[in-house]
């Protein structure tokens, strides 16, 4: 049976280790990321590559189209693809979410942080269950793309690619929080979020 928000305040059993604010979420995924680990560094890496990918297209396709072209798949790479894609990566974190158990989704934004998120009301998740709500949107957005821009045809190549670095950035709080839970590693981690308080906390199992 899936724990409940009440069992956590069990504190024979369970101990809070941290609350987040929602408001407070850049300066935690700024602070984890920069925590080297296997999940940072295959976040990082994963960045260079992607850039790196880009960056090899352009200077192939340099000389072939015309700069307006160019500058018009820039935009569509590094702005409109980026904010048409934001629905479905949020689709993609609620789906597995769903099929968990939880049920009071809700999708929600912080502008002057300049992030979107989805969160579950009240619903306890534990680390291996956030790691794969965490990671589909990633893994299926990335391979999508990778698939397109090697069957695309050149403006293309360089407008997916570039938005294919962008998503991995996009995915940096997905990180983070991934990098928190690996760093607790050794202890049995759950977290569940009050959507109304907009708070997200954080227990070990004692």
């Amino acid at each position: 049976m899936a724990l409940q928000v009440e069992d956590l305040k069990d504190q024979t059993k369970y101990r809070q280790i941290m609350e987040i604010s929602y408001h407070d979420l850049v300066p935690f995924i700024l602070d984890y990321l920069r925590r080297k680990s296997r999940v940072t560094f295959f976040f990082w890496s994963a960045c260079i590559i992607f850039f790196g990918t880009a960056l090899r297209i352009r200077l192939n396709i340099a000389g072939y189209f015309a700069f307006r072209d160019i500058l018009t798949h820039s935009v569509i790479g590094l702005i409109i693809l980026p904010l048409v894609c934001i629905p479905l990566h949020e689709l993609l974190h609620i789906i597995p979410y769903y099929f968990m158990g939880a049920r009071k989704i809700r999708i929600g934004m912080d502008i002057k942080q300049y992030l979107f998120y989805v969160t579950a009301h009240r619903h306890v998740t534990t680390s291996s269950q956030f790691r794969i709500i965490a990671m589909i949107p990633f893994i299926l957005i990335s391979i999508a793309l990778v698939f397109l821009i090697l069957t695309m045809p050149g403006l293309w190549k360089w407008s997916l690619s570039l938005f294919l670095f962008v998503h991995t950035t996009m995915c940096a709080g997905d990180f983070a929080l991934m990098n928190f839970c690996y760093m607790k590693k050794d202890k049995k981690i759950f977290t569940w979020d009050d959507a109304d308080r907009k708070i997200a906390y954080f227990y070990e199992e004692i």
